[in-house]
């Protein structure tokens, strides 16, 4: 039986974790009991891991692992290198704030086979202007750099297969801030199969998001160098072919 890991970073997630684990908890269970619904507590202040740690008894397919603050991006790789080292066939990633639907995982599922990844695309994003310049941002600088179009690089929904992910893993600097939007660029780039599906993104189901604009500023200047470095190093490659 295939084996699905589904990865949610949390923090400070007081407010949304009980539902967002119980949703997604659903989804693991519906695809076999050798799924887990993977949830890793990002050192929050609050007492989202504590919530956790209450769900235990309720939800045998939670796994809950617990590590210092790193940031998203860092807890996101966390998952991934989790799920890889216990051997998931199928990895899927989305964020603890409520805003993805998870009755919109199965469209994604149905169609696992035929694609090495399947992206979300956020064509309606309900969560503010100021995400919407941010991706569309992005989205520019990845054409500038890499000179691909790519029609919605970060979102936190995304379905890969085990050795797909595991490839381009390992092409990823470690504690890499944006691990979704490179993974995104290395699938293109590579010319792999990939699909990207319209969901539903909602506003913030509760809590306060931790990114300010400051915090998106030095992410973006230090994204840039690693954009460029990362582009040196697949030129690098290609011409070594």
């Amino acid at each position: 039986m295939e084996s699905l890991y589904i990865i949610i970073p949390a923090y400070n997630e007081e407010e949304n974790i009980r539902k967002v684990a119980v949703e997604w908890h659903e989804v693991v269970e519906k695809v076999g009991n050798n799924s887990k619904l993977v949830i890793i507590n990002d050192g929050s202040k609050d007492s989202t891991l504590k919530k956790l740690n209450e769900l235990k008894t309720e939800m045998p397919n939670l796994i809950i692992l617990d590590k210092e603050n790193g940031g998203h991006g860092d807890t996101v790789l966390y998952g991934y290198k989790y799920a890889l080292d216990n051997n998931a066939d199928y990895i899927f990633q989305t964020d603890s704030d409520g805003q993805t639907l998870p009755e919109e995982f199965w469209n994604f599922w149905e169609e696992r086979k035929s694609y090495k990844a399947i992206i979300g695309y956020r064509k309606n994003r309900e969560d503010g202007i100021s995400r919407i310049i941010v991706t569309k941002t992005l989205k520019l600088i990845i054409f500038i750099i890499f000179h691909l179009r790519v029609t919605d690089a970060n979102t936190p929904f995304r379905l890969m297969d085990r050795d797909t992910l595991k490839k381009y893993y390992e092409m990823i600097p470690e504690h890499f801030n944006l691990p979704n939007v490179i993974l995104s660029v290395l699938l293109i780039y590579n010319k792999e199969k990939v699909e990207f599906k319209e969901i539903t993104f909602r506003p913030r189901q509760g809590g306060v998001n931790s990114i300010n604009l400051r915090k998106i500023t030095k992410i973006g200047i230090k994204t840039i160098k690693d954009f460029r470095d990362i582009n040196k190093k697949l030129k690098n490659r290609k011409e070594k072919r």
